[in-house]
């Protein structure tokens, strides 16, 4: 790959947007077989000591770069504009598209007018993603009118009912795409998968557990997990209650009348979300999936069958492809996100 780079301090708004559409110039006279992508901004606000662990994760995201990114790294006592823009390209195919990055950084007093920074320097007339995966709520709301797909990580906040409040709170405003939602893609599409043949499918409706075993730190994401489950089902949902240590119990009930048991459930492991599943069925019967290495281990019982046993491949797509997924799906609807999301919210303790 080949780089174009500017850079400037205490410049503005203006002079970067000029020092882009110079460079872009200059490298179309030079092969006219490069063209710039023109799909989707992504406006990335961090603080500024994280600027570099935040542009690592960006590199890591593969094919599903946005077009131009503009990172916004906030300094304490800073006052003026620093940036750095760059053209990225591969001239070796004789074809080829050009992605840009800008990196500014900047001061907290900046964050309530960011949306004029920001306006000159966006691609007009595509989608437009922002995520601030520290906070900055100030800078948020300032760019509230460029917003069009809100980038969020459920699993981030330390009080999962409070984080699934927010991202209510943005669905009105915005499409919302969580990170903490597609942690939990490869289970829910394996499980759906499960029970896709109609023999299977009528087992859904004498399910009588439900447990979701989850990183510490990814209880929104098990919440997301049994909400999903509670929508497509149906089931009349009551809050979870704290059990023995920081697992979370309860029910859910069906039409029938039946009851479902509910659990959450940490456990030990280093990367964030889901460690495994397990649903449970009339005469003892169970299914799990459990996070293995090179996809999901699935393991399930029944009285008349004893345990069978076998891996799901390529099951997981690790952090850096969950931040990929989380760009791809800002052109993507995903119908089941905010039933899922509501039903969570209910199995919250002390929910509204």
């Amino acid at each position: 790959m080949s780089e174009d780079v500017w850079s400037e301090q205490d410049t503005n708004p203006d002079a970067i947007e000029a020092a882009l559409r110079g460079m872009l110039r200059e490298r179309h006279a030079a092969n006219q077989g490069l063209a710039p992508a023109r799909v989707l901004n992504l406006i990335v606000i961090v603080d500024r000591s994280w600027k570099g662990e935040v542009a690592n994760r960006l590199e890591r995201v593969g094919r599903y770069h946005a077009s131009r990114t503009i990172l916004c790294a906030v300094e304490d006592r800073r006052e003026t504009l620093d940036a750095v823009a760059v053209m990225t390209y591969d001239e070796r195919a004789g074809i080829g598209v050009i992605r840009e990055s800008v990196e500014i950084d900047m001061g907290p007093e900046h964050l309530g007018a960011l949306a004029t920074i920001v306006d000159p320097i966006v691609i007009a007339e595509i989608p437009t993603i922002v995520w601030s995966p520290h906070g900055h709520d100030e800078a948020v709301e300032a760019l509230r009118g460029l917003i069009d797909v809100m980038l969020v990580d459920s699993d981030d906040a330390p009080d999962p009912a409070a984080a699934l409040a927010r991202a209510q709170e943005e669905l009105g405003s915005a499409y919302v795409v969580d990170l903490a939602w597609l942690r939990t893609t490869p289970w829910r599409e394996r499980l759906a998968a499960s029970f896709d043949t109609p023999r299977r499918r009528a087992m859904l409706a004498s399910l009588d557990g439900f447990r979701v075993r989850h990183h510490a730190n990814s209880a929104a994401s098990a919440l997301l997990m049994a909400g999903w489950m509670s929508s497509r089902l149906h089931w009349d949902i009551r809050p979870l209650q704290a059990a023995t240590g920081s697992e979370l119990c309860g029910r859910a009930y069906t039409e029938s009348p039946r009851y479902i048991d509910i659990g959450l459930e940490p456990f030990e492991q280093e990367v964030p979300g889901l460690a495994g599943v397990t649903v449970a069925w009339r005469a003892g019967c169970t299914l799990s999936l459990d996070r293995a290495d090179g996809g999901l281990c699935a393991r399930e019982y029944s009285p008349d069958r004893g345990e069978q046993t076998w891996l799901v491949l390529g099951a997981s797509r690790g952090e850096g492809g969950i931040l990929g997924e989380g760009v791809r799906q800002a052109h993507l609807r995903d119908p089941t996100y905010g039933p899922a999301l509501r039903a969570a919210r209910e199995f919250c303790p002390n929910a509204d």
